[in-house]
């Protein structure tokens, strides 16, 4: 049974919020560029979102939950990005083949693991050939027992998951993470669409 998203955000149990954009993703706008469309799928309350749109992307977050997305418009800097309420793993037809970017924190691992083969098909889906996904992939969570989410991922099915469409460009493991999250639990990768 998947989450219910929205009463999480009414009830205040989003442990996932940090309260700022995912570190490796700070690091890494730091060196590199992310331009054009993007597309942050599960972007709760739109740190992400924030901080590309922050460094020059024409950004889209994109949520199932109302709430979330609420306080996301009410944050500083949410009028530079285009907020959609929707499932990512549905994609409607305007956002096929429209993105440049998709950028991947917490969606992947939020979702049931047997809807990975869909989200893999939303990615493709979402990018122009030739776009990019640039990902932070958790490769270990922490008293993981089966349950979650967080659900981990490890680096064999990423390849398996990855292998038909894209093109791996590169992979690395961050130096900067969220203070309770370990060094080496994450991994980011960025691939291109073939």
């Amino acid at each position: 049974m998947s989450k219910d998203w929205e009463r999480a955000y009414a009830e205040g149990d989003t442990p996932w919020d940090k309260g700022s954009a995912a570190p490796p993703l700070v690091e890494y706008l730091k060196g590199h560029q992310i331009a054009g469309r993007a597309l942050v799928p599960g972007c709760g309350t739109g740190h992400d979102a924030r901080v590309l749109a922050a460094a020059g992307a024409e950004v889209t977050g994109m949520d199932l939950a109302p709430r979330a997305l609420a306080r996301a418009r009410k944050s500083a800097g949410a009028d530079t990005v285009r907020w959609v309420e929707g499932d990512f793993l549905r994609l409607d037809a305007e956002e096929r083949d429209a993105y440049d970017w998709v950028v991947e924190h917490t969606c992947l691992c939020a979702i049931d693991p047997a809807q990975r083969e869909t989200y893999v098909q939303s990615v493709r889906g979402a990018l122009k050939v030739g776009g990019f996904y640039w990902a932070v992939f958790f490769r270990e969570v922490s008293h993981y027992d089966g349950s979650g989410p967080p659900h981990p991922i490890d680096a064999a099915e990423i390849d398996i998951l990855f292998a038909k469409g894209f093109e791996l460009i590169q992979c690395y493991t961050p130096e900067r993470t969220y203070s309770c999250r370990p060094k080496g639990c994450e991994e980011v990768r960025l691939y291109r669409r073939v």
